[in-house]
C-alpha cells in the first residue's frame, strides 16, 4: 500500500500539555519564529499541504510556500514554486470566504464526505476539486490515494487540526511527526489536543513512534519521530 499513497508527515506545536489551542472555536499560534521557520521548511518539502476545515475557519492562512526565501527552496528540491492545497471536511463545513480561497497561486482541493451533501456545490464553485471519499467519515486510504494518482502529490504534510491528526493516525498513514513542545501549559477539558476523535479501545491499537531526532532551542522542543507499521 505505501507505494500507492503519499508520504505524510504531521507538523504539530503544543503547549507542555498537549493542547493545540485554548478552545475548538479559536486559534492563536504560540510558538516561537523558529517554530514559524521550521513550518515553513516543511511545507517547502511538500507536493501538497493539508488542514482541517476548523483550522481554515478559524484563523487566516492560506496554506502557501511563504516567501521567495521558501519558494527557491522548493524549487532546488525539485518541485512546484508552489504547494497544492487541500482541506479535510467531512461535514462540508468549510467558509467560502476563508482567506485560504482569496489567493489563487496554486490548485484548492476540498476532502469531503457525502453526509456533506448540498454544501458541496457552493465548495466546488470556490475550490479547483472537491471530492467525497465516505459517507460519513473520510476513507484517508482512498483520499491519499487518489491524490497521489491524479495529483502527483508524492509528499503531503499535514497541519492538523486534532480531528484530521487523529483520523490519520487511525488509518495508519502518518510517516513521520514533527512535535514542537513549547513552555506554556493551557488545560481545559474541551483544549483540543494533538491527536483527536474516537481514540483507542486498547493499549495494542496505540500509535506507536521512534526518535529520530530532539534539538532543544531555547526553551522549545523540537522533536521528529518515525512512526512505527
Amino acid at each position: 500500500m505505501s507505494a500507492e499513497l503519499p508520504f505524510v508527515y504531521l507538523n504539530v506545536a503544543t503547549t507542555a500539555d498537549g493542547k493545540l489551542s485554548s478552545s475548538k472555536e479559536h486559534f492563536t499560534p504560540f510558538g516561537s519564529k523558529r517554530d514559524q521557520e521550521l513550518l515553513l521548511a516543511l511545507r517547502s518539502q511538500a507536493d501538497a499541504v493539508m488542514s482541517g476545515a476548523r483550522t481554515i475557519n478559524s484563523f487566516p492562512m492560506d496554506l502557501g510556500p511563504g516567501g521567495e526565501k521558501y519558494r527557491k527552496m522548493r524549487i532546488r528540491n525539485g518541485l512546484a514554486e508552489y504547494n497544492i492545497r487541500v482541506v479535510v471536511s467531512g461535514s462540508g463545513n468549510v467558509d467560502p470566504e476563508a482567506k485560504l480561497f482569496q489567493r489563487r497561486f496554486s490548485p484548492i482541493i476540498v476532502l469531503a464526505t457525502e453526509r456533506a451533501g448540498k454544501k458541496l456545490k457552493r465548495l466546488r464553485e470556490v475550490a479547483d476539486a472537491v471530492e467525497t471519499f465516505g459517507e460519513t467519515e473520510i476513507d484517508f486510504v482512498a483520499a491519499l490515494r487518489w491524490l497521489k494518482k491524479k495529483w502527483n502529490v508524492n509528499r503531503l504534510l499535514c497541519e492538523g487540526g486534532g480531528e484530521v491528526n487523529g483520523a490519520l493516525f487511525r488509518a495508519n498513514v502518518v510517516n513521520e511527526l514533527y512535535l514542537t513542545l513549547c513552555p506554556v501549559i493551557f488545560g481545559g477539558r474541551d483544549a483540543p489536543t494533538l491527536a483527536d476523535g474516537e481514540g483507542i479501545q486498547k493499549l495494542a491499537d496505540a500509535t506507536r513512534l521512534k526518535m529520530k531526532s530532539m534539538k532543544r532551542v531555547g526553551d522549545e522542543l523540537f522533536l521528529v519521530y518515525k512512526v512505527l507499521p
